[in-house]
């Protein structure tokens, strides 16, 4: 079977801490985030797309949104523990999946999350993706 796998990108900007951290991550510091979304299909459109980018684009800013010039610390989203890289793309990959679920064109289409990776920094990043079961 076919398989396509389509790219978007998105940037926000916040600020975060680390309570515990041994360095001067546990100090309140900000960060211009840069996230890329992976998302695969294998079947077509009638046009000769899984996926329009604006409206996969338009997705992924949604969830984006939720984060931008905030303090990560006091979201709902990543409650139950620190703001870290890692917490913050599985936050992005549930909301996107969650909006991907309720087209029932793409879930026919088989389109899904592959995977969301944030950089922190023009060096640091993190992918989170999950196994396909």
């Amino acid at each position: 079977m076919p398989n396509y796998e389509l790219a978007v990108e998105a940037e926000f900007s916040a600020a975060h801490q680390i309570p515990g951290h041994p360095g001067p991550c546990a100090r309140m510091h900000g960060h211009n985030y840069r996230v890329v979304a992976r998302v695969t299909g294998h079947k077509l459109d009638r046009l000769g797309m899984v996926a329009d980018f604006g409206e996969l684009k338009s997705m992924l800013r949604e969830v984006v949104d939720q984060l931008d010039h905030r303090n990560l610390n006091e979201l709902p989203l990543l409650e139950g523990g620190p703001p870290t890289g890692e917490r913050i793309a599985e936050a992005i990959h549930r909301g996107l999946a969650r909006l991907l679920g309720g087209r029932a064109d793409w879930r026919t289409a088989g389109l899904r999350v592959s995977s969301v990776t944030v950089w922190e920094s023009e060096r640091s990043s993190v992918t989170y993706s999950e196994d396909e079961t």
